[in-house]
């Protein structure tokens, strides 16, 4: 027990390139395994039970804490996923803070 809570990071990606955005994944995935991260979902079916948020594709990753959230999202290596990303979709992104 004790320790920092885990954190995770939430993408709704509307993807408007899917050729371009195959190359965000394989990049995204080597920084994510590079930065300790974990995929928990990724671009799986999505069923809405109660309000009006109808996520495209949606990805959670799981990271040790905050901190090591940020040193993914802020390496080099995601840096240059990232870009591909922006280029090949309309994306929202999140950091949560586990409980």
């Amino acid at each position: 027990m004790g320790g920092m809570p885990k954190a995770y990071v939430i993408v709704d990606v509307e993807v408007t390139d899917p050729e371009t955005y195959e190359e965000y994944k394989r990049l995204s995935t080597a920084a994510t395994e590079q930065y300790g991260g974990r995929f928990l979902v990724r671009g799986g079916a999505v069923t809405v039970a109660e309000g009006d948020w109808e996520p495209h594709r949606l990805v959670v990753l799981e990271f040790a804490d905050a901190e090591a959230a940020r040193r993914w999202y802020e390496s080099p290596e995601y840096t240059e996923a990232r870009a591909v990303r922006q280029r090949s979709s309309t994306s929202s992104l999140l950091f949560v803070d586990g409980a």
